[in-house]
């Protein structure tokens, strides 16, 4: 195993054992398998994100990356062999051979991988988890194994939504939105951050990472009490056989519906590109299996995920994210909601490199649905680094880190980007219309949407989708175009709401709460995807 498995408490003993898992329990598991020709690989990224690159957006297919990267089909069937001799069930073989679902009774697990599976208690919440009692190992296998996934739940998927403490009025801002008692719509972040141009992200399609299900009456509620419509077909994928239940992920087999996530996600991404041509929501209780599922049928180019998973499967994501990037896919993901990253703040994928993470802010229109008027820091930002990740290139871009920001010049740093994120949201809740949500899971889907209307004008220009975005980004945040693309947002701060530190300030240029701010519009636009024909002027910032 080239990856490790076990969480801290279980490694250093300190977690207590309350049991053994019984032997006939089932366990769903993904093995996955290292890519080949890395060093090839980071060399193709780098070319096909830069301008000057001959290769520059010259994306790979599906087959043709599993062909130069993923394991020889040879090796992928030895692995097959391996599993079904040792008594586990084949349920799940995936195109770009990254991975292969089993599942078999804990008794069979014990003894495909020479572990024992208990129970364990944390020290933090009192939580019962399982996890095997040490790494796992293979016998008569001559493939080299990445990780297996699902072995532990010591962590629980978080979604990036809050709500706000105490009810009352908004105090932080002047309410400008269109929605009850001034809540912001996604119509108004349609008007902010792009203005009343043509684009609609026509013959694009958005993607959504979710570890539940919803309600589709709870999508048609939330467009019935704003008095908003859609006709964006939203087409549900159900991943590794998950059912598509709305839940509580904390308790999924034991709760009411929980799905103002969901929600939000849908609506605010159509909002901003309310002609794309399709939403894929993808459902599954796996992440590592949810992701591949996203980047094997490679149909939608704008990813978004307001959700932060357990740090250990990061070695078996983070070659998909990489995927993402070869086949043009742009993936945008919630930077938090508890202010400066810590041990206690920090989810998985927050600083993963090959992502676009995206920040919190306070925003100001000019009335409902106004132009742009003001922003400053959402004070419960995500943002900061992790000693797991070192800084990538376009982060050592002359400028980016300096003392103003207090960025680390060894790690990589987030988050990239930022949107509206402050507590003047609605969303639905099992049938009930909510006020005073917010998060960065608000902005995530609004950069996702704003993408989508990247995508139309720089396919319309010839030029394909703009896929992983973070290189161009960072070279404008640089140049003399970032005032005229991007919201520079350089006040407030994101004090941790856990854990040790002051956080980091919104500065002007790049910083640790807002990134390089919000989109300005058509600016933007233009500069991401070529100059587009009868644009209007964008909104004033």
């Amino acid at each position: 195993m080239l990856a490790p498995h076990l969480p801290g408490s279980v490694a250093n003993g300190k977690a207590a054992v309350t049991g053994a898992v019984g032997p006939q329990q089932r366990l769903k598991l993904a093995i996955h398998l290292p890519l080949r020709n890395q060093a090839e690989l980071t060399q193709l990224l780098h070319d096909l994100y830069d301008p000057k690159s001959p290769n520059f957006h010259k994306y790979l297919s599906v087959s043709e990356f599993t062909k130069r990267f993923a394991v020889t089909e040879r090796d992928y069937n030895t692995v097959i062999a391996w599993a079904r001799a040792n008594g586990l069930t084949v349920s799940a073989k995936t195109p770009n051979r990254r991975l292969l679902a089993v599942e078999g009774s804990v008794a069979t697990v014990n003894r495909a991988f020479h572990v024992k599976v208990n129970y364990y208690r944390r020290a933090a919440d009192a939580r019962t988890f399982y996890c095997p009692d040490r790494e796992p190992t293979v016998v008569g296998l001559s493939v080299p194994l990445l990780q297996i996934t699902g072995m532990n739940n010591y962590v629980l998927p978080q979604s990036m939504l809050r709500r706000r403490a105490a009810a009352g009025t908004i105090e932080s801002k002047s309410v400008t939105g269109s929605g009850p008692a001034g809540e912001y719509l996604p119509s108004d972040m349609r008007a902010a951050y792009y203005g009343n141009g043509p684009l609609t992200g026509a013959g694009q399609t958005i993607g959504i990472f979710s570890f539940d299900g919803y309600l589709a009456s709870d999508v048609q509620l939330y467009y019935s009490k704003t008095g908003m419509s859609s006709n964006v077909p939203i087409k549900n994928v159900l991943v590794g056989g998950f059912n598509g239940a709305c839940t509580a992920v904390s308790s999924p087999t034991n709760s009411s519906c929980d799905d103002g996530e969901q929600v939000l996600d849908i609506v605010n991404a159509i909002g901003m590109a309310p002609g794309i041509k399709q939403i894929l929501f993808y459902e599954g209780s796996s992440n590592t299996e949810i992701l591949n599922q996203m980047a094997t049928d490679n149909v939608a180019k704008v990813l978004s995920s307001s959700w932060g998973w357990n740090p250990a499967d990061a070695a078996s994501d983070d070659p998909i994210f990489q995927e993402f990037a070869a086949q043009g896919q742009s993936f945008v993901s919630a930077s938090g909601d508890d202010g400066a990253l810590d041990s206690s703040t920090y989810y998985f994928p927050g600083v993963d490199p090959y992502i676009t993470q995206v920040g919190g802010t306070e925003l100001t229109t000019a009335g409902r649905g106004g132009a742009w008027s003001a922003e400053t820091a959402w004070p419960q930002s995500g943002g900061g680094y992790d000693s797991s990740t070192p800084i990538p290139s376009w982060q050592q871009l002359p400028g980016v880190i300096n003392s103003s920001n207090l960025g680390s010049t060894t790690l990589r740093n987030s988050p990239d980007v930022a949107a509206e994120a402050d507590f003047d949201n609605p969303t639905v809740v099992n049938g009930s219309f909510v006020t005073g949500y917010g998060g960065t899971s608000f902005a995530a889907p609004r950069w996702a949407g704003f993408l989508a209307l990247v995508n139309q004008q720089s396919v319309a220009n010839g030029r394909g989708t703009v896929g992983f975005v973070n290189p161009a980004l960072y070279n404008l945040g640089i140049s003399s175009s970032y005032s005229s693309a991007l919201h520079d947002i350089a006040g407030g701060s994101n004090p941790p709401t856990a854990g040790a530190g002051s956080g980091f300030n919104a500065v002007p240029g790049y910083d640790l709460v807002t990134g390089w701010g919000s989109p300005a519009g058509v600016g933007l636009i233009n500069q991401l995807a070529g100059a587009g024909a009868n644009q209007r002027v964008p909104a004033t910032h």
